[in-house]
């Protein structure tokens, strides 16, 4: 959402004179470039767990970063307080630490003449109404999880909001500001049966206003939260080895963000760090298979009007029909590699500076249906959600543990499995994909990434085959 420029300066007590003079200070020590990132953000949360409000909360972040380049170097430094002389405190030790001799003006704008479309929808402000006003919806979704499985016997919900107001201005005199909405709404359930407890959790997540609070969200989540727990009650550990692995649409996403997309970071890749690092411009899979990082698509929880850095968010192609085409980029990447910046500086606050991120990851689908691939495997398994994992972005290896899936048995699901990892390599799995469906589906939960500091994201995927991964079972 856009405001006025006016409500961000007055909001910040900030002219664009001050803003001026702030960054001839980042930069009086030398340097090449200078930014700064004003921030306000109100957080709210409340938690419902055995049918009563049991804790909420409430607080503000505000202030403002200081970022100065100086070739390789970069110094940052942030104040809480956006009083003149906090700032100029600021500017000056983001200058010390920079140091350096005055280099070149750091050119990599690629800035739309206009701001882009909104990808933030906003028809009610969550800030309008008190904590209270959403009791009653949190309560109507316990029921609905109550009414709809017999084993329920907890119910822990929360439900989070947040508006940010952001303001930023470099010393190429770019000036941008958005305000963004951020809303989560996550239920975790305990379900007993015969002396005998299983847990799922479910979530969803969006930038939109108090309207995401709609009957169709409350019921999509209570049928996500009690899905298939029959078959969690019935999963076996099967027996393990190499074979292939289908992984179904959605959720299972998490593992071409952590596996592959982390190594497409061009940070990792200009350190020499990534696996990739080497293979800009190769084929790296098959073709007809593209891997796109998105900013823009509307309300979504990866989406980004600007990045962390001014940049306006875009949809970028990693890997197009099988080819790596494109890193992820700030500014710093995009200015060593001498490319435009794709709008993936991001940051968890003004008190970190942007570095390259992931936004909404995600595979196009492909051709196939997703019964024809799983009836063309004789012996696997079919993932339905990945929990977590880890990675290893300079050799590509990763391990993952499976939250649901099923074996595959002559072209069928059969029995539910459990307590199994997946293990493979992500430039090797990336290789022997033979199959991708044509249900792309982005997974709208409360995915949240980690690389030093936190920023929300989001991914999909369709139903995709991977021909060969070491499947830890018996």
């Amino acid at each position: 959402m856009f405001k006025t420029k006016d409500y961000y300066t007055d909001l910040f007590q900030v002219s664009e004179t001050q803003l001026e003079r702030l960054v001839e200070e980042g930069l009086e020590r030398g340097g090449n470039y200078c930014d700064l990132y004003f921030e306000n953000t109100v957080f709210n949360n409340l938690f419902l767990r055995d049918g009563i409000v049991s804790s909420g909360g409430s607080h503000i972040d505000y202030g403002i970063g200081i970022r100065v380049l100086e070739g390789e170097k970069t110094g940052y430094a942030y104040s809480e307080s956006t009083d003149a002389a906090s700032m100029s405190d600021a500017a000056r030790a983001a200058a010390a630490i920079a140091g350096g001799k005055k280099g070149s003006p750091l050119k990599v704008g690629c800035r739309l003449p206009s701001f882009p479309k909104d990808t933030c929808t906003w028809q009610k402000d969550w800030m309008e109404e008190s904590a209270g006003y959403y009791v009653p919806y949190m309560e109507k979704l316990r029921n609905m999880i109550f009414a709809r499985e017999q084993k329920v016997s907890k119910v822990m919900l929360m439900l989070q909001w947040q508006n940010s107001d952001i303001l930023m201005f470099n010393s190429d005199g770019e000036m941008t500001f958005d305000t963004r909405p951020l809303a989560s709404l996550n239920a975790s359930v305990v379900f007993t049966k015969d002396g005998r407890n299983e847990n799922n959790n479910a979530s969803r997540s969006f930038r939109m206003g108090s309207e995401m609070l709609s009957d169709s969200l409350l019921e999509e989540l209570a049928d996500a939260v009690v899905k298939g727990i029959d078959d969690r009650f019935e999963a076996r550990r099967p027996k393990g080895g190499r074979m292939p692995v289908v992984m179904g649409a959605g959720a299972s996403g998490i593992l071409l963000h952590e596996s592959m997309g982390h190594a497409f970071e061009a940070d990792f890749n200009r350190k020499g760090q990534s696996i990739f690092s080497d293979k800009m411009g190769s084929r790296i899979c098959s073709e007809g298979i593209s891997i796109v990082d998105d900013g823009t698509l509307t309300a979504n929880r990866g989406a980004v009007n600007f990045d962390d850095e001014g940049i306006p968010g875009q949809k970028t192609y990693m890997v197009r029909d099988g080819v790596l085409t494109s890193y992820l980029h700030d500014r710093i990447s995009a200015g060593f590699y001498g490319v435009a910046p794709t709008g993936n500086g991001r940051r968890e606050s003004f008190r970190y500076a942007p570095i390259p991120r992931m936004r909404t990851t995600y595979m196009e689908s492909g051709n196939a249906r997703k019964e024809d691939i799983i009836a063309s495997v004789k012996k696997g398994i079919y993932i339905d959600e990945f929990s977590n994992g880890q990675v290893q972005i300079g050799e590509g290896d990763f391990t993952f543990f499976v939250k649901s899936g099923y074996l595959i048995e002559n072209g069928r699901l059969t029995q539910p499995v459990k307590d199994i990892n997946i293990i493979g390599n992500g430039p090797q799995a990336l290789s022997d994909i033979v199959a991708v469906g044509n249900d792309l589906k982005i997974d709208n939960s409360t995915w949240t990434c980690g690389k030093g500091q936190s920023c929300p994201v989001s991914q999909g995927i369709p139903t995709v085959l991977i021909n060969n991964l070491t499947v830890g079972g018996e």
